[in-house]
């Protein structure tokens, strides 16, 4: 290995010489660049090179050949302010070998590491920015060993068709691809794009040569413009004469038929049949066909638009995204917005809302009214930033009266989910409805979403909401009512489930001791019934915090005490406990370090196999105790664990 790298060292000689004789580096930097260079190629003759020492190499010969061309721009500037304008520093080997040796290291990693792709494109970047005239040769061999990926062949193609100006190459390639890769919707888009694009620069010579007008890109802004006049007709009357002198020569045109929109229509189509004849179910690709016919002038556009459509309404009805794409397509944009009349804003808006009303029809469910809704509730808020009060509060009104239609629907539709139940609910409290609001939450709770905990938890808040709402506290008739509305449903839903609506009952009467109490008895229940947490949120710790914060330590432990008598009381708890009697014996209290010991005695009773929680044991006695009941818990410790490579060392406690 010594002699491979001193050889491949000596053959740098030449390159130094040139360095140090032209005074781009002192004696001292070469030496350093030579002991770098020793270190880097020790690790690529390693028996297992890691990629990253590839990597490393290579930034910093790239750093050091940019330090060279810095240096060498400096000493050209310096000769000119000397006076010599007319010498130019030739090139020489130093400048040539930096890119050669990077190119050799290149070359030696994806031979390590052939099935790294991203190692591959930062070769072919590489080739590509020096222009080392190795590009092609590197593309053959990244083809060779990745033909399933397809960004390699898109990466071929566009370098064959905007660098290479080789157009019949970059088709092969992409045709190549497309045998290779059928199921690639990339490919299938690039493909069409490249022949378009290369159809756009054949009509821009015709165009610069005199003999054509125009090009296939479609100018959204003169579109709309365009077809705001064709709606607006009328205003235009006083043309009529100029209007009639134009019919002659419109006829003209409209016989002369544009080859080059005629051959983009036929190729868009080509190239359409065969993408949705390998990708039947891509969706996205349809979109991304239809997003490129209108962004090109072709010949038919409308029929091949109208037969997209209709292909994806035939595959996709049973979508619900399809028909919320196929809805927004019928909005206007936020550029077509400032041209056209309010009138035909109002009008595209009822196209879409008849899109979804069929939708609902074709795709009754859940998802299909949620994005219903959310269509109305982005009108909603586009609306806002409307200028002309008037004609933005009666939209609105309509948005809403539309949203509380749909929800209706949903619900006599039996398609109602919980998450759109929520919003149903939510929606009446943003529009300031909270009585209704309040209503539709009880008959929800009441009737299919009784074990919903997020619906409860609203329907909670409201009543709190309004029981507070003429006064600064709640009445005793309704802190009865809500607590009879929690006991309800925490009696029935699992304590997991119900976390936030425990803490939020445990919250809402912590002063209210008749009211907390009942809350301890009822919490009491629920543990017995579904046991403790392990880990996590534990009911009963919350509510040993909340006594603690109000009342005595001694109340606290009573608390406790009651729920660890409990059949599962859970380790969470034990943990809670012996962290609240821990930090009373740093405070100096004694008797809580005895209740601390019982705690670990009796979850480990239980728990006898948790390593931690022995540590935790060990680690308090060496903190509070002593070194021989420290010592007693190892012991234990160790005989009663299955795992005899857990150690307790002092030193890392």
């Amino acid at each position: 290995m010594a002699d491979v790298v001193q050889y491949r060292l000596e053959r740098m000689t030449n390159e130094l010489d040139d360095l140090e004789r032209r005074g781009l580096f002192t004696r001292r930097e070469i030496a350093e660049i030579v002991k770098h260079r020793r270190k880097f190629e020790y690790r690529l003759k390693r028996p297992s090179p890691l990629k990253q020492d590839f990597i490393a190499y290579i930034d910093y010969e790239s750093r050091l050949d940019d330090l060279r061309r810095l240096r060498k721009k400096a000493a050209a500037r310096e000769l000119e302010r000397e006076g010599k304008k007319r010498i130019k520093m030739k090139n020489s080997i130093s400048d040539y070998a930096a890119i050669t040796r990077i190119v050799e290291i290149y070359r030696l990693a994806v031979v390590r590491y052939k099935g790294d792709i991203e190692l591959w494109f930062r070769y072919l970047e590489f080739c590509r920015q020096k222009r080392n005239g190795r590009m092609k040769k590197v593309l053959a061999q990244v083809i060779r060993f990745h033909p399933k990926v397809p960004g390699v062949w898109i990466y071929a193609a566009a370098w064959e068709f905007d660098h290479n100006l080789n157009v019949a190459a970059a088709r092969a390639l992409m045709q190549s691809g497309l045998r290779m890769c059928p199921g690639s919707e990339d490919l299938w888009v690039e493909y069409l794009r490249m022949e378009l694009t290369y159809l756009n620069k054949l009509k821009a010579r015709k165009v610069a040569l005199g003999e054509d007008k125009g090009t296939l890109v479609r100018d959204r802004k003169d579109t709309v413009e365009n077809q705001w006049r064709e709606e607006n007709e009328d205003l235009f009357m006083s043309l009529d004469e100029e209007r009639g002198n134009n019919d002659g020569t419109n006829e003209e045109t409209e016989k002369n038929v544009d080859l080059f929109s005629e051959h983009g229509s036929s190729m868009l189509q080509t190239i359409y049949w065969g993408a949705i004849k390998a990708l039947p179910s891509s969706f996205s690709l349809r979109k991304q066909f239809l997003e490129i016919l209108e962004a090109t002038e072709l010949a038919h556009s409308a029929d091949l638009r109208n037969e997209i459509l209709s292909d994806m309404k035939r595959d996709f009805s049973a979508d619900p995204g399809y028909w919320d794409w196929l809805a927004r397509l019928e909005m206007p944009d936020p550029i077509s917005t400032g041209v056209r009349g309010e009138d035909s804003n109002l009008s595209q808006f009822e196209k879409a809302v008849q899109v979804y009303e069929e939708a609902i029809e074709t795709v009754p469910s859940a998802m299909m009214f949620t994005l219903y809704t959310k269509f109305l509730m982005d009108v909603i808020a586009t609306e806002k930033g409307a200028t002309e009060a008037s004609n933005v509060s009666n939209h609105i009104s309509t948005c809403i009266s539309r949203i509380l239609a749909a929800y209706e629907k949903a619900e006599s539709m039996e398609c109602l989910s919980e998450e759109l139940a929520y919003n149903y609910i939510s929606f009446y409290v943003q529009i300031g409805r909270l009585d209704e609001a309040q209503k539709l939450a009880e008959n929800l709770c009441s009737g299919n979403f009784s074990g919903s905990v997020c619906l409860w938890l609203l329907w909670v808040s409201l009543k709190v909401r309004s029981a507070a709402k003429h006064s600064l506290s709640i009445n005793k008739d309704d802190n009865q009512s809500i607590f009879e509305l929690l006991k309800g449903v925490l009696t029935k839903v699992p304590i997991a489930e119900a976390e936030s609506l425990w803490l939020m009952a445990l919250k809402l009467f912590s002063n209210r001791k008749k009211y907390f109490e009942k809350l301890v008895q009822i919490s009491l229940i629920s543990v017995a019934k579904f046991g403790g947490s392990e880990t996590g949120f534990s009911l009963p710790s919350a509510i040993v915090n909340f006594i603690l914060q109000k009342d005595r330590l001694q109340h606290a432990r009573e608390t406790y005490k009651q729920f660890l008598a409990l059949p599962h009381p859970g380790l969470a708890l034990y943990r809670d406990c012996i962290e609240l009697e821990s930090n009373h014996v740093s405070l100096g209290d004694k008797d809580s370090l005895v209740n601390a010991r019982k705690l670990y005695e009796a979850a480990l009773s239980t728990y006898n196999q948790n390593a931690s929680l022995w540590k935790d044991y060990y680690s308090m006695e060496m903190k509070f105790g002593t070194s021989e009941t420290a010592a007693a818990v190892s012991w234990r410790a160790r005989k009663t664990l299955k795992d005899s490579s857990i150690v307790f060392d002092s030193t890392n406690l």
